[in-house]
């Protein structure tokens, strides 16, 4: 069977748009496959300060300026949620919600998700008081109360972040001291918001199908109009169930080319098990990826 793509990438993150304009700059004939909006977790950072290039960029605007290239080239963009992936002697079957694609190689760039902290209504309150993105939804709480959990360093810069535009925002952490970096700490101190040390969110209030407030671990509640939750992710690789890829809690397992234990099959991005999950990590990733594939054509 002829396949319709020489290489399909899933994801259309810093990673997988990385890898789309090497293919398609060599001339391989390319497709991007997205069940959202390009940028992947990029888009739920407010301000990047480890870029080459920028002294201080916005998650959303760099993932822009990326896409610009995407368009630019003409390269294939298509939006779909994958569902399966099928392994063929001579090709593989990309299965979508609403198609079925195929190709010779696949860079797998789907990322991670956030974690969520599980508790009973936190699904029916998602959007409705409840978010994983405060450059997202920041704004739609300009001059209200907010709560902010976690330690690491998303929790804290989005902390800081939206101090700048709710009228109250507090900072709950299980533990007695942040994991996150300096330089997030020291904005954090500029900040008037509240620390809440060794405490934990143990339900969600709701008034009218809205999230209300909040109740800790200690027993007091507090009255919020948003709370944005940022305690780690995990990868999106639900979809690989079926297609033999060796995983590790998850994260996709690749050798020093990015390629799977399945030929034809590579791997990129915060989606691979690794030490260290950042953008230029990534990038360089997705480089190695496209190369690799490119020198095997």
């Amino acid at each position: 069977m002829k396949y319709q793509y020489n290489t399909i990438i899933i994801g259309s993150g810093v990673a997988g748009m990385t890898a789309a304009i090497y293919l398609k700059r060599s001339n391989i004939d390319v497709m991007i496959l997205e069940k959202e909006a390009p940028g992947g977790q990029v888009n739920r950072t407010s301000d990047i300060e480890n870029y080459p290039g920028f002294t201080s960029i916005k998650g959303p605007d760099l993932a822009f300026k990326i896409f610009e290239q995407i368009n630019q080239l003409e390269i294939k963009y298509n939006y779909g949620n994958v569902k399966d992936i099928k392994i063929h002697e001579n090709y593989k079957e990309i299965v979508t919600d609403e198609d079925t694609f195929t190709c010779k190689n696949i860079i797998i760039a789907t990322g991670r998700k956030p974690r969520k902290l599980g508790l009973s209504n936190e699904e029916k309150l998602t959007n409705n008081g409840i978010s994983y993105c405060a450059i997202c939804d920041g704004p739609l709480y300009k001059n209200k109360i907010t709560a902010v959990v976690g330690g690491g360093n998303s929790a804290v810069e989005e902390a800081a972040y939206l101090d700048e535009i709710c009228e109250k925002v507090y900072l709950i952490h299980k533990r007695d001291a942040f994991s996150a970096d300096e330089k997030a700490k020291i904005r954090l101190s500029k900040s008037k918001v509240e620390i809440l040390y060794n405490n934990e969110v143990v339900e969600f209030l709701e008034e009218n199908g809205k999230l209300s407030g909040v109740a800790l671990k200690k027993g007091e509640k507090l009255k919020v109009d948003g709370l944005f939750i940022y305690i780690g992710n995990i990868p999106e690789t639900d979809f690989l169930q079926t297609a033999k890829i060796d995983l590790d809690n998850g994260y996709v397992l690749v050798d020093e080319n990015m390629e799977t234990n399945v030929k034809g099959i590579y791997a990129c991005g915060d989606v691979v098990k690794k030490e260290f999950y950042q953008i230029s990590t990534a990038i360089g990733e997705a480089t190695i990826a496209s190369l690799a594939i490119k020198k095997n054509c």
